[in-house]
Protein backbone atom coordinates (compact mmCIF):
# COMPACT_ATOMS: atom_id res chain seq x y z
CA UNK A 1 0.00 0.00 0.00
CA UNK A 2 0.92 3.17 -0.76
CA UNK A 3 2.73 5.82 1.58
CA UNK A 4 0.26 8.10 3.90
CA UNK A 5 1.15 12.02 2.82
CA UNK A 6 -0.79 12.56 5.98
CA UNK A 7 1.12 15.77 7.23
CA UNK A 8 -0.74 18.06 7.60
CA UNK A 9 -3.66 18.99 10.09
CA UNK A 10 -7.43 17.25 9.39
CA UNK A 11 -9.12 21.08 8.87
CA UNK A 12 -6.88 20.85 5.54
CA UNK A 13 -6.87 17.84 3.87
CA UNK A 14 -10.78 16.51 5.30
CA UNK A 15 -9.84 12.91 2.45
CA UNK A 16 -12.65 11.12 3.95
CA UNK A 17 -15.36 14.23 2.09
CA UNK A 18 -13.45 14.09 -1.28
CA UNK A 19 -15.13 12.20 -3.94
CA UNK A 20 -13.33 11.47 -7.66
CA UNK A 21 -14.83 12.21 -10.42
CA UNK A 22 -15.93 8.51 -11.32
CA UNK A 23 -17.33 8.46 -7.74
CA UNK A 24 -19.92 10.71 -8.88
CA UNK A 25 -22.19 8.58 -10.58
CA UNK A 26 -25.34 10.51 -10.32
CA UNK A 27 -23.79 13.13 -12.20
CA UNK A 28 -22.53 11.23 -15.43
CA UNK A 29 -24.88 8.18 -16.04
CA UNK A 30 -27.39 9.60 -17.04
CA UNK A 31 -25.18 11.17 -19.80
CA UNK A 32 -24.04 7.84 -21.01
CA UNK A 33 -27.02 5.77 -20.71
CA UNK A 34 -28.79 4.31 -24.00
CA UNK A 35 -24.97 5.48 -25.36
CA UNK A 36 -22.14 3.69 -27.15
CA UNK A 37 -18.85 3.89 -24.77
CA UNK A 38 -15.57 3.52 -25.17
CA UNK A 39 -12.95 3.70 -21.84
CA UNK A 40 -9.83 5.10 -21.36
CA UNK A 41 -8.68 3.17 -18.31
CA UNK A 42 -5.82 1.63 -16.16
CA UNK A 43 -5.62 -0.17 -13.01
CA UNK A 44 -6.26 3.45 -10.94
CA UNK A 45 -9.83 3.74 -12.54
CA UNK A 46 -11.40 2.59 -9.33
CA UNK A 47 -14.99 3.19 -7.70
CA UNK A 48 -14.36 2.06 -4.22
CA UNK A 49 -13.37 -1.39 -4.63
CA UNK A 50 -14.40 -1.63 -8.31
CA UNK A 51 -12.75 -1.54 -11.33
CA UNK A 52 -14.61 1.14 -13.71
CA UNK A 53 -14.82 -1.49 -16.07
CA UNK A 54 -17.08 -3.49 -13.77
CA UNK A 55 -18.65 -0.87 -12.41
CA UNK A 56 -20.54 0.59 -15.39
CA UNK A 57 -20.89 -2.54 -16.53
CA UNK A 58 -23.14 -3.66 -13.68
CA UNK A 59 -25.19 -0.56 -14.23
CA UNK A 60 -25.75 -1.85 -18.16
CA UNK A 61 -23.36 1.09 -19.57
CA UNK A 62 -23.00 0.06 -23.64
CA UNK A 63 -19.02 -0.25 -23.21
CA UNK A 64 -17.67 -0.98 -26.41
CA UNK A 65 -14.19 -0.83 -26.23
CA UNK A 66 -11.25 -0.14 -23.91
CA UNK A 67 -8.21 2.01 -25.15
CA UNK A 68 -5.07 1.19 -23.44
CA UNK A 69 -2.10 3.63 -22.43
CA UNK A 70 1.42 3.26 -21.21
CA UNK A 71 1.24 0.12 -18.09
CA UNK A 72 -1.68 -1.30 -20.23
CA UNK A 73 -5.44 -1.86 -18.63
CA UNK A 74 -4.31 -3.43 -15.51
CA UNK A 75 -1.30 -1.41 -14.78
CA UNK A 76 1.46 -4.83 -15.21
CA UNK A 77 3.37 -3.61 -18.51
CA UNK A 78 6.54 -1.62 -17.76
CA UNK A 79 7.90 1.81 -18.64
CA UNK A 80 8.26 1.64 -22.52
CA UNK A 81 6.90 -1.86 -22.68
CA UNK A 82 4.58 -3.10 -25.74
CA UNK A 83 0.64 -2.36 -24.83
CA UNK A 84 -0.97 -5.25 -27.13
CA UNK A 85 -4.17 -5.07 -28.69
CA UNK A 86 -5.97 -7.96 -27.29
CA UNK A 87 -9.18 -8.34 -24.99
CA UNK A 88 -9.88 -7.70 -21.74
CA UNK A 89 -10.18 -11.02 -19.45
CA UNK A 90 -12.28 -10.22 -16.93
CA UNK A 91 -14.90 -8.01 -19.53
CA UNK A 92 -14.56 -10.00 -22.51
CA UNK A 93 -14.13 -6.41 -24.11
CA UNK A 94 -11.54 -5.41 -27.17
CA UNK A 95 -8.75 -3.98 -26.04
CA UNK A 96 -7.31 -1.21 -28.47
CA UNK A 97 -3.84 0.00 -27.35
CA UNK A 98 -2.62 3.77 -27.85
CA UNK A 99 0.90 3.11 -26.77
CA UNK A 100 3.84 2.77 -29.09
CA UNK A 101 3.53 4.81 -32.05
CA UNK A 102 0.04 4.29 -32.25
CA UNK A 103 -0.99 7.61 -29.75
CA UNK A 104 -4.23 7.96 -31.53
CA UNK A 105 -7.59 5.94 -31.52
CA UNK A 106 -8.50 5.76 -35.74
CA UNK A 107 -11.50 6.96 -37.25
CA UNK A 108 -12.10 2.99 -37.40
CA UNK A 109 -11.81 2.84 -33.97
CA UNK A 110 -13.87 5.93 -32.82
CA UNK A 111 -16.75 5.41 -35.37
CA UNK A 112 -19.37 3.69 -33.60
CA UNK A 113 -19.16 5.48 -30.45
CA UNK A 114 -21.03 8.16 -28.83
CA UNK A 115 -18.82 8.54 -25.72
CA UNK A 116 -15.40 8.46 -25.17
CA UNK A 117 -14.47 8.36 -20.87
CA UNK A 118 -10.87 8.97 -19.76
CA UNK A 119 -10.77 7.91 -16.00
CA UNK A 120 -6.70 7.95 -15.47
CA UNK A 121 -4.77 8.95 -12.09
CA UNK A 122 -2.33 11.29 -13.22
CA UNK A 123 0.71 12.54 -10.91
CA UNK A 124 1.13 16.57 -12.08
CA UNK A 125 4.51 15.98 -13.66
CA UNK A 126 4.98 17.27 -17.34
CA UNK A 127 6.79 14.05 -18.59
CA UNK A 128 4.25 11.34 -17.24
CA UNK A 129 3.05 10.66 -20.71
CA UNK A 130 -1.06 10.20 -19.47
CA UNK A 131 -1.58 13.64 -20.27
CA UNK A 132 0.30 13.30 -24.02
CA UNK A 133 -1.40 10.32 -24.33
CA UNK A 134 -5.15 12.64 -22.91
CA UNK A 135 -3.44 15.57 -25.98
CA UNK A 136 -4.39 12.53 -28.59
CA UNK A 137 -7.50 11.60 -27.61
CA UNK A 138 -8.55 14.95 -27.26
CA UNK A 139 -7.30 15.48 -30.85
CA UNK A 140 -9.32 12.36 -32.50
CA UNK A 141 -12.51 13.52 -30.23
CA UNK A 142 -12.10 16.62 -32.14
CA UNK A 143 -11.04 15.65 -35.87
CA UNK A 144 -14.30 13.16 -35.79
CA UNK A 145 -16.59 14.84 -33.00
CA UNK A 146 -16.53 12.37 -30.65
CA UNK A 147 -17.75 14.02 -26.89
CA UNK A 148 -14.78 13.30 -24.38
CA UNK A 149 -15.62 12.91 -20.86
CA UNK A 150 -13.15 13.39 -18.24
CA UNK A 151 -13.55 11.73 -14.74
CA UNK A 152 -11.39 13.98 -12.88
CA UNK A 153 -9.06 12.80 -10.16
CA UNK A 154 -6.56 14.59 -7.29
CA UNK A 155 -2.86 15.85 -8.44
CA UNK A 156 -0.65 14.10 -5.67
CA UNK A 157 1.81 17.05 -7.03
CA UNK A 158 -0.42 19.51 -7.17
CA UNK A 159 -0.08 21.62 -4.33
CA UNK A 160 2.83 23.99 -6.30
CA UNK A 161 4.42 24.64 -9.88
CA UNK A 162 8.17 24.29 -10.26
CA UNK A 163 10.41 23.96 -13.03
CA UNK A 164 11.54 24.91 -16.50
CA UNK A 165 8.46 25.71 -18.89
CA UNK A 166 8.91 23.51 -22.22
CA UNK A 167 10.02 25.05 -25.45
CA UNK A 168 8.29 24.08 -28.41
CA UNK A 169 11.35 22.52 -30.14
CA UNK A 170 11.64 19.95 -27.33
CA UNK A 171 8.06 18.98 -27.65
CA UNK A 172 7.72 15.46 -27.54
CA UNK A 173 5.86 12.00 -26.06
CA UNK A 174 7.65 12.87 -22.77
CA UNK A 175 6.78 16.85 -23.11
CA UNK A 176 3.55 17.97 -25.20
CA UNK A 177 2.40 21.34 -24.06
CA UNK A 178 4.46 24.38 -22.91
CA UNK A 179 3.89 24.27 -19.49
CA UNK A 180 6.06 23.80 -16.46
CA UNK A 181 8.18 20.78 -15.26
CA UNK A 182 5.57 20.08 -11.99
CA UNK A 183 2.05 22.48 -13.23
CA UNK A 184 -0.16 22.50 -10.28
CA UNK A 185 -3.07 21.07 -12.32
CA UNK A 186 -5.26 18.11 -12.51
CA UNK A 187 -6.14 15.77 -15.68
CA UNK A 188 -9.57 17.72 -15.81
CA UNK A 189 -7.56 21.32 -15.53
CA UNK A 190 -5.70 20.34 -18.42
CA UNK A 191 -8.45 19.13 -20.45
CA UNK A 192 -9.86 21.97 -20.57
CA UNK A 193 -6.45 24.28 -21.32
CA UNK A 194 -5.18 22.53 -24.01
CA UNK A 195 -9.10 23.21 -25.21
CA UNK A 196 -8.89 27.09 -24.59
CA UNK A 197 -5.17 27.77 -25.61
CA UNK A 198 -5.86 26.15 -29.04
CA UNK A 199 -2.91 23.76 -28.31
CA UNK A 200 -4.77 21.21 -30.79
CA UNK A 201 -3.95 20.71 -34.44
CA UNK A 202 -5.92 23.61 -36.54
CA UNK A 203 -7.09 25.17 -33.30
CA UNK A 204 -9.66 22.79 -33.04
CA UNK A 205 -11.89 22.50 -29.72
CA UNK A 206 -13.06 18.28 -28.05
CA UNK A 207 -16.18 18.17 -27.34
CA UNK A 208 -15.63 18.00 -23.71
CA UNK A 209 -17.18 17.27 -20.08
CA UNK A 210 -15.11 17.16 -17.00
CA UNK A 211 -16.54 15.98 -13.62
CA UNK A 212 -14.77 17.69 -10.83
CA UNK A 213 -13.68 16.00 -7.88
CA UNK A 214 -15.76 17.18 -5.07
CA UNK A 215 -14.04 18.85 -1.91
CA UNK A 216 -10.81 19.09 -3.44
CA UNK A 217 -8.23 22.15 -2.60
CA UNK A 218 -5.19 22.27 -4.34
CA UNK A 219 -3.16 22.05 -0.84
CA UNK A 220 -4.56 18.72 0.20
CA UNK A 221 -2.38 15.79 0.41
CA UNK A 222 -3.67 12.73 -1.60
CA UNK A 223 -2.53 9.42 -0.81
CA UNK A 224 -3.00 7.37 -3.70
CA UNK A 225 -5.05 4.08 -3.62
CA UNK A 226 -3.56 2.30 -5.85
CA UNK A 227 0.00 2.85 -7.51
CA UNK A 228 -0.31 4.86 -11.21
CA UNK A 229 2.19 2.34 -12.70
CA UNK A 230 4.94 0.18 -12.02
CA UNK A 231 7.65 1.99 -10.63
CA UNK A 232 5.88 4.78 -9.02
CA UNK A 233 5.10 1.97 -5.83
CA UNK A 234 4.01 4.71 -2.99
CA UNK A 235 3.37 8.68 -2.07
CA UNK A 236 7.11 9.24 -1.71
CA UNK A 237 8.14 7.86 -5.19
CA UNK A 238 5.89 10.30 -6.76
CA UNK A 239 6.75 13.28 -4.60
CA UNK A 240 10.71 12.91 -5.88
CA UNK A 241 9.64 11.94 -9.08
CA UNK A 242 9.68 14.97 -10.53
CA UNK A 243 13.46 16.10 -9.58
CA UNK A 244 14.31 12.31 -9.66
CA UNK A 245 12.78 11.39 -13.37
CA UNK A 246 15.77 14.19 -15.01
CA UNK A 247 17.74 10.81 -13.91
CA UNK A 248 16.64 8.91 -16.86
CA UNK A 249 18.65 11.10 -19.56
CA UNK A 250 22.23 10.70 -17.18
CA UNK A 251 24.27 7.33 -15.93
CA UNK A 252 22.72 7.66 -12.34
CA UNK A 253 20.10 4.95 -11.39
CA UNK A 254 17.19 5.97 -9.80
CA UNK A 255 16.96 2.46 -8.40
CA UNK A 256 14.46 1.06 -11.32
CA UNK A 257 14.66 -3.17 -10.63
CA UNK A 258 14.44 -3.08 -6.65
CA UNK A 259 11.32 -2.24 -4.07
CA UNK A 260 11.86 1.24 -4.07
CA UNK A 261 12.28 2.92 -7.82
CA UNK A 262 12.45 6.36 -7.52
CA UNK A 263 13.21 6.49 -4.19
CA UNK A 264 17.04 6.10 -4.33
CA UNK A 265 20.18 6.98 -6.51
CA UNK A 266 23.40 5.03 -7.07
CA UNK A 267 26.44 4.77 -9.34
CA UNK A 268 28.86 2.23 -9.85
CA UNK A 269 31.90 4.94 -9.44
CA UNK A 270 30.49 7.04 -6.16
CA UNK A 271 31.92 7.37 -3.37
CA UNK A 272 30.25 9.27 -1.39
CA UNK A 273 27.04 7.48 -0.46
CA UNK A 274 26.71 4.86 2.29
CA UNK A 275 23.93 3.04 0.83
CA UNK A 276 24.32 -0.03 -1.97
CA UNK A 277 21.54 -1.66 -3.94
CA UNK A 278 21.99 -3.58 -7.42
CA UNK A 279 18.99 -3.52 -9.91
CA UNK A 280 17.96 -6.73 -11.26
CA UNK A 281 15.25 -7.03 -13.90
CA UNK A 282 11.67 -7.63 -12.36
CA UNK A 283 9.01 -8.51 -14.52
CA UNK A 284 6.18 -6.19 -15.55
CA UNK A 285 8.22 -3.34 -14.13
CA UNK A 286 11.94 -3.03 -14.97
CA UNK A 287 13.25 -5.94 -17.35
CA UNK A 288 16.38 -4.11 -18.19
CA UNK A 289 17.32 -1.73 -15.68
CA UNK A 290 19.91 0.67 -15.95
CA UNK A 291 23.39 -1.30 -14.43
CA UNK A 292 21.52 -3.75 -14.14
CA UNK A 293 24.00 -6.69 -11.91
CA UNK A 294 26.37 -4.09 -10.86
CA UNK A 295 26.81 -2.82 -7.10
CA UNK A 296 25.87 0.33 -7.09
CA UNK A 297 26.62 3.44 -3.96
CA UNK A 298 24.61 6.03 -3.16
CA UNK A 299 21.72 8.04 -1.66
CA UNK A 300 18.74 5.95 0.17
CA UNK A 301 15.90 8.70 -0.48
CA UNK A 302 12.79 6.26 1.72
CA UNK A 303 13.19 8.34 4.70
CA UNK A 304 12.85 11.77 2.70
CA UNK A 305 10.42 14.41 3.42
CA UNK A 306 6.44 12.99 2.65
CA UNK A 307 6.15 16.74 1.05
CA UNK A 308 9.65 16.95 -0.68
CA UNK A 309 9.68 19.41 -3.30
CA UNK A 310 11.02 19.61 -7.04
CA UNK A 311 14.33 19.80 -6.04
CA UNK A 312 17.82 21.00 -8.24
CA UNK A 313 20.48 19.52 -5.97
CA UNK A 314 20.52 16.03 -5.89
CA UNK A 315 20.62 16.51 -9.91
CA UNK A 316 23.71 19.03 -9.29
CA UNK A 317 25.15 17.22 -6.76
CA UNK A 318 25.18 13.90 -8.99
CA UNK A 319 26.75 15.95 -11.83
CA UNK A 320 29.77 15.81 -9.53
CA UNK A 321 29.88 12.61 -7.94
CA UNK A 322 30.54 9.71 -10.42
CA UNK A 323 33.99 10.84 -11.95
CA UNK A 324 32.77 11.14 -15.19
CA UNK A 325 32.83 14.29 -17.44
CA UNK A 326 29.56 16.60 -18.23
CA UNK A 327 28.97 14.90 -21.74
CA UNK A 328 29.50 11.35 -20.29
CA UNK A 329 27.44 12.15 -17.31
CA UNK A 330 24.36 13.07 -19.64
CA UNK A 331 24.47 10.07 -21.49
CA UNK A 332 21.52 10.49 -23.53
CA UNK A 333 21.87 13.83 -23.42
CA UNK A 334 18.74 14.28 -25.92
CA UNK A 335 16.03 12.77 -23.97
CA UNK A 336 17.28 14.89 -20.74
CA UNK A 337 16.64 17.74 -23.03
CA UNK A 338 12.92 16.71 -23.63
CA UNK A 339 12.13 15.57 -20.19
CA UNK A 340 13.59 19.02 -19.16
CA UNK A 341 11.31 21.04 -21.87
CA UNK A 342 14.96 22.50 -23.01
CA UNK A 343 18.44 22.25 -23.34
CA UNK A 344 19.37 25.25 -21.13
CA UNK A 345 18.55 22.90 -17.87
CA UNK A 346 21.76 20.79 -19.17
CA UNK A 347 23.85 23.49 -20.00
CA UNK A 348 23.71 25.32 -16.92
CA UNK A 349 24.13 22.34 -15.23
CA UNK A 350 27.32 21.57 -17.00
CA UNK A 351 28.49 25.33 -16.68
CA UNK A 352 28.39 24.92 -13.18
CA UNK A 353 25.52 27.45 -12.36
CA UNK A 354 24.08 27.22 -9.13
CA UNK A 355 20.41 26.17 -8.03
CA UNK A 356 19.50 29.67 -7.52
CA UNK A 357 20.96 30.88 -10.80
CA UNK A 358 19.07 28.07 -12.71
CA UNK A 359 15.60 28.52 -10.73
CA UNK A 360 15.97 32.46 -10.88
CA UNK A 361 15.96 31.94 -15.22
CA UNK A 362 12.82 29.90 -14.42
CA UNK A 363 10.71 32.79 -12.69
CA UNK A 364 9.12 34.85 -15.17
CA UNK A 365 7.80 32.23 -17.13
CA UNK A 366 6.53 30.64 -13.90
CA UNK A 367 4.65 33.76 -13.32
CA UNK A 368 3.36 33.98 -17.15
CA UNK A 369 1.94 30.39 -16.63
CA UNK A 370 0.22 30.91 -13.44
CA UNK A 371 -1.74 33.70 -14.93
CA UNK A 372 -2.33 31.68 -18.07
CA UNK A 373 -4.09 28.97 -16.37
CA UNK A 374 -5.61 30.51 -13.86
CA UNK A 375 -9.63 30.74 -16.14
CA UNK A 376 -9.01 27.13 -16.58
CA UNK A 377 -8.79 26.08 -12.59
CA UNK A 378 -11.58 24.12 -11.32
CA UNK A 379 -10.11 24.10 -7.67
CA UNK A 380 -9.02 26.69 -5.12
CA UNK A 381 -5.30 26.49 -3.26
Amino acid sequence: MPVSLASQSKDETRVSALQTGAEQADLYLPLLREQRVGLVVNQTSRVGESHLIDFLRQRKVGLQKIFALEHGVRGNVENGGKVEDGIDGPSGLPIVSLYGGNYAPSAEALAELDWLVFDIQDVGVRFYTYISSLHYLMQACADHQIPLLVLDRPNPNGDYIDGPVLEKSFQSFVGMHPIPLVHGMTVGELAQMINGEGWLDGGVQCPLTVIPVANYRKRMAYSLPVRPSPNLPNDLSIRLYPSLGLFEGTTVSVARGTDFPFQALGHPDDTRGVFSFTPKPIAGASENPKHKGTPLNGDDLRNADAQVRFSLEPLLSWSQRTGESPEAFFSRAGFFDKLAGTDELRKAVMAGASAGQIRASWQSDLAAFRQLRQPYLLYPE
